[in-house]
């Protein structure tokens, strides 16, 4: 599997739907034992509870250019599962929880996966190159 945009978040980018700067975007630590890609998934429903091992919110998000970054994201006394992947969402702000929180990205080829918490804190170092999180 490569790193790929999940279809439901494409269509919402173009129909003006998803406002990464504005609001909440989380980034989950799952195990792919328990989860699987479906390009068919759309939202933070559609991944067992049980395959996010550790989440953390994105601060500092920038949009220039069609190039979406922000800062690096930690997570804080880590334990659980091999992490094998990340999934990047939309984090629902209207208070219905993971049915409206829209998928956005899945990466399973970054530098540093698999990762296997020990307790300790991890961080996520995004690119630095020219599509740094993702670029459309």
């Amino acid at each position: 599997m490569a790193n790929v945009l999940y279809p439901k978040a494409k269509e919402d980018f173009l129909a003006g739907n998803l406002n990464l700067s504005s609001n909440t975007v989380t980034i989950a630590l799952v195990d792919t034992d328990v989860y699987t890609f479906s390009s068919a998934h759309e939202d933070r429903a559609d991944i067992p509870n049980s395959a996010v091992v550790a989440t953390a919110n994105l601060a500092s998000k920038t949009i220039a250019g069609g190039v979406f970054d922000a800062d690096d994201a930690s997570f804080t006394s880590v334990s659980g599962a091999n992490c094998e992947a990340l999934i990047i969402y939309h984090t629902d702000i209207e208070g219905a929880g993971n049915t409206t929180s829209r998928l956005i990205a899945y990466v399973d080829s970054a530098s540093g996966l698999p990762i296997l918490p020990n307790g300790g804190d991890i961080t996520v170092r995004f690119s630095s190159g020219a599509s740094k999180i993702f670029a459309l």
